[in-house]
C-alpha cells in the first residue's frame, strides 16, 4: 500500500474543509443548535419519550447523529464534484494511487469533518443541558461507522454525478428525508404502526438509535442489532464506492 500518497491525499482533503471552517464547521454547528433551541423551547414541558429523560436531553444525540451524517456525505460529495467540474481530478488521478488508497483517503476525511461537527454541536449543547454518558465505546463505534458509511455514500454520489444539481437533489430527496424520519425527535413507538414499520427500513433510524443508546443506556432496537445494520450498510456501500473507483465509472475515459 502506498501510505504516503494515501496521507498526501488525505491531508489534501482535511486542508480543503479546514481552510472554510466557518462553513464546513461552525455553520452545521449553529443550524444544529437552532434546532435544539426551537424544538426544547416549544416541546421540553409537553414530551418525555425514555422515563427520567428530558425531551432537551433526548434531542441532542439525534441532532449530534444529524449533523455527522449530512456533513460526512458533504465532505466526500463535494470535493468529488469540485475536482470534475474544475477538471483538477487529473491531479488525483495521475499519481500512482490505487482505488484503496483512494477511497480510503477520501473517507477518513469525510469521518474527520462528520466528528468534528458533531463534537461541535455535543460540547456546545452540552452549555444547555447536563448529557449522561452511558457508554463511551458505542458511542464511539456510532460515530465513526456512521460518518464512514456517509462518506461512502458520498464518493459513490459525487462520482455519479455529472452536475451540481445531480448532487443537490440526492441530498434534497434521499439524505434530508432519511434523516428527518429517523427518530431525530421523536421515538418510532410514538408512530402507527405502519410508520413504525417503514422507520426499521430506514438506516439512519439504527445509527440514531444506537448513538442515542450510548448516552442513555435505553433505545428503541437493541443496540446490538443496531451496529449490525449499520455494519453491515457500511461494508455495502464501501465495496460498492471501491468497485466504482475500480472501474474507472466516469473518472477515465
Amino acid at each position: 500500500m502506498n501510505l504516503r500518497g494515501f496521507y498526501t491525499l488525505f491531508c489534501k482533503e482535511l486542508l480543503r474543509f479546514y481552510k472554510v471552517a466557518v462553513q464546513t464547521i461552525l455553520a452545521p454547528v449553529i443550524t444544529a443548535l437552532l434546532y435544539l433551541l426551537v424544538f426544547s423551547h416549544v416541546l421540553a414541558d409537553h414530551i418525555e419519550v425514555y422515563p427520567g429523560v428530558s425531551y432537551t436531553a433526548f434531542l441532542i444525540p439525534g441532532l449530534i447523529m444529524m449533523a455527522v451524517i449530512q456533513n460526512s456525505f458533504a465532505n466526500s460529495s463535494s470535493s468529488l464534484i469540485q475536482s470534475k467540474y474544475t477538471g483538477n481530478i487529473l491531479f488525483i488521478l495521475l499519481p500512482p494511487l490505487s482505488y484503496l488508497e483512494f477511497y480510503l483517503a477520501f473517507m477518513a476525511a469525510a469521518v474527520v469533518r462528520g466528528v468534528a461537527v458533531g463534537t461541535g454541536v455535543l460540547l456546545t449543547a452540552l452549555f444547555f443541558v447536563d448529557l449522561p454518558l452511558y457508554s463511551f465505546l458505542y458511542l464511539l463505534l456510532f460515530g465513526i461507522i456512521s460518518s464512514a458509511t456517509l462518506g461512502s455514500l458520498g464518493i459513490i454520489a459525487g462520482i455519479w454525478a455529472d452536475k451540481f444539481d445531480h448532487l443537490a437533489g440526492f441530498q434534497n430527496f434521499v439524505i434530508m428525508p432519511l434523516s428527518f424520519l429517523s427518530g431525530v425527535f421523536y421515538s418510532i413507538h410514538s408512530l402507527p404502526e405502519v410508520w413504525q414499520t417503514i422507520s426499521r427500513f430506514n438506516p439512519f433510524f439504527y445509527m440514531i438509535d444506537g448513538f442515542r443508546y450510548s448516552f442513555f443506556g435505553q433505545s428503541d432496537v437493541n443496540p446490538l442489532f443496531s451496529l449490525s445494520v449499520v455494519s453491515l450498510f457500511l461494508l455495502i456501500l464501501a465495496s460498492a464506492a471501491m468497485w466504482i473507483l475500480k472501474s474507472g465509472y466516469k473518472l477515465r475515459n
